[in-house]
């Protein structure tokens, strides 16, 4: 059993993805962040940067106590070992789909919070950032698009790198970027849409906003 603590986040769809597509057994502890329930003790005890998603695996590997992990990068990376899917085994693919797993850690994601942040939520518009950001999410959309001309997802098959890329690419439209410029993300993004995992995951999420 895994508790996933969790809000309707790109980075807490990412686990609900994963955890659908497995079929993994799990608890769902809603994290409300609108509320600040990220400070809570319990939750700062799993996750100490105060960030979801978190799980704690009560069935490890190991066969010791339960084990606690925190940022959505290394949860994936933990639940492909823990089931042996969604990361190959052999180097090169698993290399492959990793360094796209890092490309959205480190690239695509922080850029397009900050966009979101300067373009929706900041109480003062500030023209540099919000161009800043924008013309990055362009750049790195670029990146992707060029990624997809030759393989139908991003690793080649389908893999936890489209499982993290595929919510931050979601809200386009908030992020200011022009899908049909895309041609490839956007064929990309239907055929991950498509998946009755991936719909189960966005289902979950506008059950568990609808309920806070």
């Amino acid at each position: 059993m895994i508790d996933l603590f969790y809000w309707p986040t790109p980075n807490g769809q990412k686990i609900a993805i994963y955890l659908e597509e497995t079929g993994l057994e799990y608890r769902l502890q809603p994290i409300n962040i609108s509320k600040n329930e990220q400070f809570q003790p319990h939750f700062l005890a799993v996750s100490p940067n105060n960030r979801i998603p978190a799980i704690i695996d009560h069935d490890p590997a190991d066969g010791k106590a339960a084990i606690p992990v925190f940022e959505s990068g290394a949860i994936l990376v933990y639940l492909a070992e823990k089931t042996g899917k969604f990361l190959s085994a052999d180097l090169r693919e698993r290399m492959d789909t990793l360094q796209w797993l890092f490309w959205q850690m480190g690239g695509l994601g922080p850029m397009a919070g900050q966009n979101h942040h300067f373009s929706v939520f900041a109480p003062e518009k500030v023209p540099y950032a919000i161009e800043r950001y924008v013309k990055e999410t362009t750049r790195l959309y670029g990146v992707l698009e060029k990624r997809l001309a030759d393989r139908p997802f991003v690793a080649g098959e389908y893999s936890i790198a489209d499982m993290a890329i595929y919510p931050w690419v979601v809200p386009y439209e908030r992020q200011q970027q022009n899908i049909d410029d895309f041609p490839r993300i956007k064929d990309w993004m239907a055929r991950i849409a498509a998946r009755p995992a991936v719909r189960r995951a966005y289902e979950l999420g506008e059950k568990v906003r609808n309920a806070a």
